[in-house]
This record gives structure tokens, C-alpha cells and sequence, in this order.
């Protein structure tokens, strides 16, 4: 028989977001720039069988961490970021970014040995894909550099009312940093919560929830996961790899599985339409955090985060969801 997680009323979820305003989220991870070339395609290159894209114009998003931080401030509470940026012209970019959508970046730790990590795309102007080029360096911080992340993060998890890991393996998540804000959390009582990498994770242990999506639960868990019944004892296997306090498995079109000490059951999938999944588990953990932070129990939290999911795929890019988005749907 399926578990399914207890309904959050509408009346709930208003009194939930009454109470973003008054949070902050720290959000430490790789940060990233997206950058689109925007343009129409006619016709076929003579040179080799490739469409020409006549360029129109180009846009820059920001993506990674710093999407989870801007998913935050999205739906109406205060984000702070750590992560590591190179010395140069698109780290520029991204604090002027970061700076408009007021997002804190007193935590971006610049590193002369690497480039800011950015993602082109070019697009035409019916949303497809044509090509992507990926600057990036994705070796560990050096030791130095990571000194200076795990001060940046000890000094603004002070005041956090959740931590978020979000993890893309280019370099800034490192098993000590991971360490560190376990300790201030567990000091302070707040959830640390990660968006994991199966490489790493070794580094999550005592994490409060770790959400992995359906690929890396099935790799983690060495089994595939088709069921209802398969998911529940993939996100055991998952905990126990990790060591992690709790587990939400992202499905896609299958929805949402949570396993914690207090909950565990399914979440059917909220979605009307699915245009680009890009960005919607930014928009998962951010919700999450964002419901913990303001007092919501981990099944309330998920139910928000499955509804924001529901409402980001929708939309075309890494994009966020807003408070009266999300309201309208509960």
C-alpha cells in the first residue's frame, strides 16, 4: 500500500509564508552564470549539418547556487551566498547579478586559478537548444581558498535560519566545509540541507535532508527505482550511505518520496506542463529550506517544495517561483 504524506490546507501554507519575510537562507555551493545567445534559425549550414542561429540578442540568468539563492529571495525572504567565483570579467557579472536581486555576496570567495563557472547556451527563439559551451575548472578549492569559504560560511550562518549545500562538483564543496556547517548547525538548531553529488557523498553525513534525484538515488542505492515500494527502499539505502537524517527522492513525472524520523510517504507529481526541467531542483531545496526556516514540519516543507517543483518546469531556463505562484496552486 502507498504511503501518501498528510495534506497542508491552504490556511496553513498562507501562515507558512506570512513568515518568509522574516527568514534567511545561506546557501553555500558552485555558483554558476548561464549565459544565452538568443536567435532565429532558417536554414541549414552549407559547412556541415548544423543550423544557423542569426543572433538577436543575449540574456545572463544566474544558475547553480546562486539559482537557489534567487529562488529564495523569489519567494520573499532574505539569501546570503558562499561560493567561489574566478578573477574576472563573468564574476563581474554575476555580483552585479546577484547585487540586483538583493542577494548578499559578501560570502563569494574569488580564486585566480580558476574561471567563473558559465553555461552558453544558444538558443533559438522557440526555447531550443542548439549548443552549449561550459567554462569551468572543477578541481577542489585549494586549501587557502577553502580556509577562507569555511569563514565566510561560519560567520553568515550566524544569523541563518537554514543552510543549503548545493553541490554541482566544481570545486567549492569540500567534505570540510560540509563538516563545519554541520557543527554550526547542530550548534544552533537550524537544518542543513544538501542537493548532492553521488561522488560526494561521503561528505554529507549529519545532514538534515538530502535530496537526490531519481538517477543518483538509484546509483546510490545500487537498485532501480520504478515503484512506489522501490523508492521507499532506495531512500533507506540512501540514508544509510550517507548518513543523513532524512532523504526527499525527486521522480520527475512520478513525483516526490520522503523519508524522515517524523514522515515518509509519496507526493504525486503537481505538474500541468513540463517545458525545461533545468533549475527545478534549485527550486526544490530552496522551498524546502525556506518552509524550515519559517516552522513548517519536513512533510509540510516537501508538500511546498513538490507544488514549487510543479510550477518551475513550466517555465523556460533556471527560473524561479513566486509566493502568490505558489499560494494559488496549494
Amino acid at each position: 500500500m502507498t504511503l501518501r504524506l498528510p495534506v497542508t490546507t491552504r490556511e496553513r501554507a498562507h501562515a507558512l509564508a506570512a513568515s518568509f519575510p522574516s527568514a534567511m537562507v545561506l546557501v553555500v555551493g558552485d555558483v554558476m552564470l548561464d549565459q544565452f545567445l538568443i536567435g532565429s534559425v532558417t536554414r541549414i549550414s552549407p559547412e556541415a549539418p548544423v543550423p544557423i542561429v542569426h543572433f538577436d540578442h543575449e540574456e545572463h540568468r544566474i544558475g547553480g547556487a546562486a539559482n537557489v539563492a534567487n529562488n529564495v529571495v523569489a519567494l520573499g525572504a532574505r539569501a546570503e551566498i558562499v561560493g567561489l567565483v574566478g578573477a574576472d570579467a563573468e564574476a563581474a557579472v554575476l555580483r552585479e547579478a546577484l547585487a540586483a536581486r538583493h542577494i548578499g555576496t559578501t560570502g563569494l570567495v574569488a580564486d585566480s586559478s580558476r574561471p567563473t563557472t558559465r553555461k552558453v547556451r544558444v538558443v533559438t527563439d522557440r526555447h531550443q537548444q542548439v549548443a552549449r559551451l561550459d567554462y569551468e575548472q572543477d578541481h577542489e578549492a585549494p586549501q587557502d581558498v577553502e580556509t577562507e569559504l569555511i569563514a565566510r560560511a561560519r560567520s553568515l550562518a550566524a544569523t541563518a535560519g537554514a543552510i543549503v549545500v548545493s553541490d554541482y562538483l566544481k570545486g567549492a564543496v569540500t567534505g570540510r566545509l560540509v563538516a563545519e556547517l554541520g557543527a554550526v548547525a547542530r550548534s544552533r538548531g537550524v537544518p542543513l540541507l544538501v542537493d548532492p553529488k553521488i561522488p560526494h557523498i561521503g561528505h554529507y553525513r549529519g545532514a538534515t535532508l538530502v535530496t537526490p534525484n531519481h538517477h543518483e538515488a538509484e546509483i546510490a542505492a545500487h537498485m532501480r527505482i520504478r515503484t512506489d515500494e522501490d523508492a521507499r527502499e532506495a531512500a533507506r539505502a540512501f540514508r544509510d550511505r550517507a548518513g543523513c537524517d532524512g532523504v526527499l527522492i525527486t521522480r520527475g513525472e512520478q513525483g516526490m518520496w520522503l523519508l524522515t524520523q517524523e514522515s515518509e510517504g509519496a507526493l504525486p507529481a503537481t505538474a500541468r506542463e513540463v517545458a525545461d526541467v533545468t533549475g527545478a531542483g534549485d527550486t526544490v531545496i530552496a522551498t524546502l529550506a525556506l518552509a524550515l526556516a519559517a516552522g513548517a514540519t519536513t512533510a509540510e516543507a516537501a508538500t511546498l517544495a513538490n507544488h514549487a517543483a510543479g510550477i518551475v518546469v513550466g517555465k523556460f531556463g533556471p527560473a524561479t517561483v513566486s509566493v502568490e505562484e505558489l499560494l494559488a496552486v496549494v
